[in-house]
């Protein structure tokens, strides 16, 4: 039978969410819980792979199970096995032609970003810090030019694999919270590091370096030079996925918390 769980991590101590050999991941802590749980090896499949120190909220992933848990025991079962810092928000039985990548229509993240003169201390390891006011106003108008469908070339790393540049975004929106200002993405699927490349070149923006009309030029570049640095890992949080109704998959509050 196939199963379905939504995943929350805390990313600061793994090397990204797939499993690696030498190295500790997200994945690997996941399937060694789910292999107790199960008695016997499970290897999992997610909705979008996160890189190293990036964080999720809304994770969600499948697995094919010989043995019917339950569902608190793919909740509460699973968890006692668990670090602390990941935990299942939900799991039950989905139909065999759910699959957490392909099913999926579209992914959500948000960038974190504590704009303030002192460093933070507490969520440290979950947020940006930069030390220069953002215009927030700003990076939103600038935001606006990369939604739609586009070749984010300029946007990804030159070691991205992905067969094809072209990505739609749905929504791209950037809101401050007092000392914090908050990027939130929404798009058909994502390129590697396309988030943090975009949070870094509307950092430029909103510190004035940057006019709103340069993340356009950017785009039509097609070159990746020609954008802002890439964005430290520490303030992404990968928040959402949607599905088709027919899975009935959960859509909890996004978060990270109040954000």
């Amino acid at each position: 039978m196939r199963i379905a769980l939504g995943i929350e991590y805390d990313g600061s101590n793994y090397c990204g969410w797939q499993r690696q050999n030498h190295v500790n991941s997200v994945q690997q802590e996941l399937e060694k819980a789910l292999s107790v749980v199960v008695n016997q090896p499970v290897g999992v499949i997610c909705a979008g792979r996160t890189d190293t120190g990036v964080h999720g909220t809304g994770q969600v992933i499948h697995f094919d199970s010989p043995v019917d848990r339950g569902e608190r025991a793919w909740t509460l079962g699973v968890n006692t096995n668990l670090p602390k810092d990941i935990s299942v928000k939900w799991g039950h039985r989905v139909s065999d032609d759910f699959h957490a990548r392909f099913s999926a229509t579209a992914r959500q993240y948000k960038y974190i970003i504590y704009n303030g003169t002192k460093r933070p201390a507490i969520f440290y390891k979950g947020l940006s810090h930069c030390y220069d006011h953002l215009d927030a106003q700003l990076m939103d108008e600038a935001a606006q030019h990369l939604v739609g469908e586009h070749d984010f070339t300029s946007y990804r790393t030159v070691h991205c694999q992905a067969n094809s540049p072209i990505r739609t975004i749905s929504h791209l929106n950037v809101h401050r919270h007092g000392e914090y200002v908050v990027i939130d993405i929404k798009a058909n699927a994502f390129l590697h590091h396309m988030v943090r490349n975009i949070a870094g070149s509307l950092m430029r923006v909103g510190r004035k370096l940057e006019t709103v009309a340069w993340i356009d030029e950017v785009l039509a570049h097609k070159n990746r030079c020609k954008a802002g640095m890439t964005a430290p890992s520490g303030g992404l949080y990968f928040v959402d996925v949607t599905y088709p109704d027919k899975f009935n998959i959960p859509q909890p509050e996004n978060g990270p918390l109040f954000l």
